[in-house]
């Protein structure tokens, strides 16, 4: 949506958003959204540096039950299922 009116600025935000049915707020939300991640993001990239790490440290073997276990021992609070999906998507 943001990519087809950054490629026709002529076309006008509010008649596009308009005709597709997306409320302005929506709009202006995501376009927020781009210039400053929210804060679960940050989270996530900090989160995602720190399971590298682990998992380079442990030569490439360990999975997500030990580097779950591993964060835990270092005080990071997080929730098993959230370090897989980091996992999956590094």
């Amino acid at each position: 949506m943001t990519a087809l009116l950054d490629e026709h600025p002529h076309l006008g935000v509010e008649p596009v958003l308009r005709e597709l049915h997306i409320p302005s707020s929506t709009y202006y939300r995501w376009r927020q959204a781009e210039k400053e991640p929210c804060e679960r993001s940050r989270q996530d990239t900090e989160l995602t540096g720190q399971i590298r790490q682990i998992h380079q440290d442990s030569g490439g073997i360990y999975g997500s039950p030990r580097i779950h276990a591993a964060l835990k021992r270092e005080g990071v609070h997080v929730g098993r299922k959230r370090v897989e999906r980091l996992m999956r998507q590094a």
